[in-house]
Order: structure tokens, then sequence, then C-alpha cells
């Protein structure tokens, strides 16, 4: 497989893995369903049964139970510590995001009966369940026996049943675009003299920082505060690419190979941080970016970029397999909205990365290859948002033009990949030196690829070009011990501030 990727921490990953078959273990004791019946029989003061099996989820376990009394199944979903590095404070926001999308759309969520933190159970989420087929990506993938094998789009799905899921998928998040939030940041949901009301309250919580602690060890502190929100995209822009950095500086193992990758990772991170600082992601592929190479070749004027103080709801997690479809292939419920916050408008304003299934940085043919494809779905995608855009009567909060508009432009500027690299830190190298690097700054000098960096380090800063070769001399000590490092809070502070000069 040609892999875009770059690794996670093996020995952080087999460590987790020993986590998870201990807790799995503890599954397995009767006493963990019990706890979950227990729990729903205190919220909801009547008889409980459990309805077998378990489910285990991406991320989280999940338990049905018929309640005496109630029209419908509930399931308690329990975040898995294994794989959740913010159980609690995921749940509570996850928890208020779903009722606030049931609460001011028409997108099918299920009900969200109660959520919260129990002493016995944990964090939780007692939710409605919805009796369905199946999953959006089970009715396009490709037939796979394999149950452990990633699902990708048959390549011989009818177009009819593709498109006719794509748009009412399209429904669903053109209904999510309309509303609008002044900050970035996850929801709460607080109780009024009126009912329940949210606010952007804490902290974006995104699958990459997860990832960042269960899958390289790279400490807390150095992540934003659990209360910090963001007033502006390019704040926003600035403290991911700050993420990318502290990937770099505190993954231990299996991220950097040589010197020379080592210092190609460190010049893109650092000129994507640059950027960042400068407020020029934000505009990138829209009217009013006259800073990239790219920008002096635009064919036509391009629409605008978002209005700067406005910032919709976002999901890394959304995908094919949060989709559930009835008989009739119609979606019955759009599920599992973990890792959702306010975000730039400009993610929102980028087509699904999801149309085949799979990530383009795992493809096995490899990422071009994915990329090659995928345009080929785009036009599917963007015929069946156009053809949403027709049946909905778009708010005061609408862009000013279409989102089908926007998403076609975002990929032939190459807005996609920039926002796919600024949210995914094992994605970043490939997609900046691949896609990003000549649409920001011209054609480069053809070298090696372990030599992309010689082409761009003199864009740098002189501090950071001052730095380089001794960041890159404390990586190679690195490679001759394979460890797991707990920073002590402070000091990983300091450690990444010195990288990142602040």
């Amino acid at each position: 497989m040609d892999c875009a990727r770059e690794d996670f921490d093996e020995y952080v990953w087999d460590k987790n893995d020993e986590a998870w078959d201990e807790y799995r273990n503890q599954l397995r004791q009767p006493s963990a369903p019990r706890r979950a019946r227990l729990l729903v029989e205190q919220k909801f003061k009547k008889p409980a049964t459990l309805v077998p099996p378990m489910i285990i989820g991406g991320y989280n376990i999940l338990y049905r139970l018929r309640v005496e009394g109630l029209a419908s199944d509930v399931l308690v979903r329990i975040p898995c510590p294994s794989f959740v590095k913010f159980a609690e404070e995921k749940t509570l926001r996850e928890g208020a995001t779903a009722r606030y999308i049931r609460k001011h759309t028409h997108i099918p969520v299920p009900e969200v009966f109660h959520y919260g933190q129990d002493p016995e159970v944990g964090p939780f989420i007692i939710l409605q369940y919805i009796e369905n087929r199946a999953t959006l990506s089970h009715a396009v993938r490709a037939p796979n026996d394999d149950p452990n094998e990633t699902f990708f789009l048959n390549p011989d799905v009818s177009e009819e049943l593709f498109a006719d899921l794509c748009c009412k998928v399209a429904s669903c998040l053109l209904q999510l675009s309309e509303h609008t939030f002044s900050r970035i940041g996850s929801l709460s949901e607080f109780q009024d003299k009126d009912g329940s009301s949210f606010s952007v309250a804490g902290r974006p919580i995104t699958q990459n920082m997860n990832n960042m602690i269960q899958l390289a060890n790279i400490p807390r502190s150095v992540l934003p505060p659990e209360d910090k929100t963001y007033s502006t995209a390019d704040e926003w822009y600035v403290a991911l690419a700050e993420m990318h950095m502290a990937q770099l500086v505190f993954q231990h193992n299996d991220l950097v190979s040589s010197a020379d990758d080592c210092r190609n990772k460190y010049v893109a991170r650092h000129l994507f941080l640059q950027l960042a600082k400068q407020n020029r992601l934000s505009t990138f592929g829209f009217a009013e970016d006259d800073w990239s190479a790219q920008s002096e070749t635009y064919p036509s004027i391009l629409c605008p970029g978002p209005a700067p103080s406005e910032f919709r709801l976002w999901c890394d997690d959304f995908r094919g397999g949060n989709v559930l479809l009835n008989d009739s292939d119609d979606v019955v419920a759009c599920i599992d909205w973990e890792f959702t916050y306010a975000a730039p408008s400009q993610f929102v304003l980028d087509p699904p990365w999801w149309l085949l299934l799979d990530v383009p940085e795992m493809w096995d043919s490899g990422i071009d290859d994915w990329s090659k494809i995928y345009e080929t779905r785009l036009k599917t995608w963007v015929s069946a948002m156009e053809k949403a855009e027709e049946d909905i009567e778009l708010s005061s909060n609408s862009l000013p033009f279409p989102s089908s508009k926007y998403m076609l432009e975002s990929w032939e500027t190459g807005r996609f990949w920039l926002s796919y690299a600024a949210r995914k830190s094992w994605a970043f190298d490939t997609i900046f030196w691949k896609y990003l690097d000549e649409r920001f700054f011209r054609e480069r000098a053809d070298v090696p690829k372990h030599e992309l960096w010689r082409t761009r380090v003199h864009m740098l800063g002189e501090r950071e070009r001052g730095a380089m070769e001794a960041f890159v001399e404390i990586k190679m000590e690195e490679l001759k011990e394979r460890i797991i490092v707990d920073w002590d809070p402070e000091d990983a502070k300091e450690r990444l501030g010195r990288v990142l000069f602040s």
C-alpha cells in the first residue's frame, strides 16, 4: 500500500492495545451491563431489560435496553477509556450538540434523554435507539467479507443510488450550515427559565487532539486549555498549526526516519504556522486571496470568503457510517456527533472527504489515485448539493453564494487540501508538499523527495532557520532509544515554546 500517512508511535499504540484488552475483560463481567441497566432504571424510574449484544463502536461501548412503557428502546453510550482521552468533556459536549441539532434543525437525530457523569458508569449518554437497515457506508461499500477491512466505495455502485443518498445527506448538511455562532469552540447546554439554551463555552475537541494523546502520547498541557474559545478563523488556524508542531516535537518514536525527513517536517510545519500568523490561510482559495502563487493565475473571480465572525458546526468524524438508512434507503438518523464544534466556515465550504469512504492518506493505490477517483464522484456530490439547495428555503444566515459553488471551487483551488492538512497531523506532510507548497509559493526546484526542505528553508524566519539543526540533532538522538516519555506539564510547555519562539 502506498501510504501517505505518517506512522503513529507504535510503542504508545501497543500500550493502548494492552489497556483495551484489560478493559475488554472488564466488559465481559456481568457487572458492566448491570451498571448500565441500573443507570437507565434510575433515570427513567421504570424497569429495564438488556437487549443483547453489546456493541463496540469506534470510540464507545453501547448497551441497548428496553424500558417499560417507552415506545422505543434506548442506548447507553459510554466512551471507551482506552480510546477516548477527554471522556467526560467529550461526552458533555456531544450531548449538548446532539440536543442543539435536534432542537434547531429537521435533521433526524436520536433524542438524547439524559447525559452526564455517573459515579458508577462514568460519562454517559442515554439516547433513543433508531431501527435501521444499514449505514450509508454499508449500502455503497465494495463487497468484502473481512469485518476488519476498511470500507471503500464500490466502483460499481449504482449512480442513481449514490446520487440519491448524496442528495439526502446534502440536505442534512445544508440545514446544519444555516446556524452560525460568534466564537469557535464546543457547545454547552444551560438551563434557564425558558428551558435549554446553548452557547460556545469550551475548546474545540478534535479527533486529531484525541489521536495526539492516544497514538503519540503528546502531553495534554500543550493542547488548548479546556475553557479556550477563539474569536477568528485565523486564531484557530494558528492553534492547529501549533499542534502540528507539538506532534513533531513530542512524538518520540516512528515519526522521523532521518535528518532530512526531520528537516522536511520542520520546514513544512513552520511555513504553515507562518502563513497562519500572517492571517493568510483563512483567505486561501477565496476572492480575497491576493498572496498565494496560484492567485495570479485564477481564471475568474472566486466566491468571497465567509464573514470573519460567523462560524458553523463542523464534525471531524462525520462520514457515511454516521448515516442510518431504512429499507427504502431514506435517512432515519444521523448519529455520533463527537468531535463536533463551531468551526471556521471554511471547513463547511469544502466538499466531504468521505465520498470514497476511506481517507486519502490510507488509500491502497495511493493518494494521487484517491484524488483522481474522488474528482469523478465530486461531480455527483455537487449536483446533489445543487438539488438540495433548490429544495431548501435558505435563512438570512446563508452564504452569499450557494454551498455547491463554494465546494467546487474548494476542490479546484486546493482549499480542500488546506483544510484537510490543517486538521490532520499525520496526513499533513504528504499533503503540504504534494498539494499545497507550490500553490502557496510557486514551482520549486526539482529535488529528491527527502530534500524538499532545501527549496523552502530560505523562507523561514531567521530564528527558525537558526534553530533547525539543533532541533534535528535532538530528534536524531531520540531515534537511538525507543521509549515512552511522560513529560512534566510545565517542562512540556517550555519545550514547545522554545520551538515556537513564544
